[in-house]
């Protein structure tokens, strides 16, 4: 582990920022890929598929039938830069699309829908919670935070979702959450 772990109190004095997320509009800051076990790569765009979910991502590729509830993980912008204290680490969460949005389970309840670029997204019901490599990653303190009932209540760790339309994404596209 390197120097690079959050310490508590400036997990503590960071969740202001995470709160103030914006509720309804917001942008997609960054894209990752996990073409192979432990690898990253950061891109500009992908194409979001109802099958495989983010295209060239492992996640298709994993067991004899990937659970579609799962096929993108979302994280909020403002936790991956809390955690990892500097943009160049967010990948290292594992996820696959950043965006600076309330994620929080009362702001996006399971089935709600959201228009990412060009893709309509479905927020799954099974959740997302941290795991040995986060804690390797990023330190105890952060996956305490994560998995506490508060970090989970507002998803500080992320959230799965399932692509209902395809379409290409951006970095900068909005991410616009439709009533219900």
């Amino acid at each position: 582990m390197t120097g690079m772990a959050a310490t508590a109190e400036h997990l503590a004095a960071g969740l202001e920022q995470v709160r103030a997320a914006p509720r309804d509009a917001g942008l997609l800051e960054l894209i990752a890929c996990r073409p192979g076990v432990g690898e990253r790569e950061v891109l500009e765009r992908a194409e979001l598929d109802v099958e495989r979910g983010l295209l060239g991502d492992s996640w298709s590729l994993r067991g004899k039938r990937p659970n579609p509830k799962v096929q993108l993980t979302l994280m909020n912008a403002r936790v991956a830069q809390l955690v990892a204290r500097s943009r160049e680490r967010w990948a290292l969460a594992g996820d696959q699309l950043y965006v600076d949005l309330d994620l929080s389970v009362e702001n996006l309840p399971a089935g709600t829908r959201l228009v990412v670029g060009e893709a309509v997204l479905e927020v799954s019901d099974v959740p997302h919670t941290g795991c040995a490599k986060f804690t390797a990653r990023f330190g105890s303190e952060a996956v305490k935070l994560v998995n506490k009932d508060a970090g989970r209540e507002l998803r500080l760790r992320g959230m799965n979702a399932r692509v209902l339309t395809a379409g290409t994404v951006r970095v900068g596209d909005p991410v616009v959450k439709l009533e219900r």
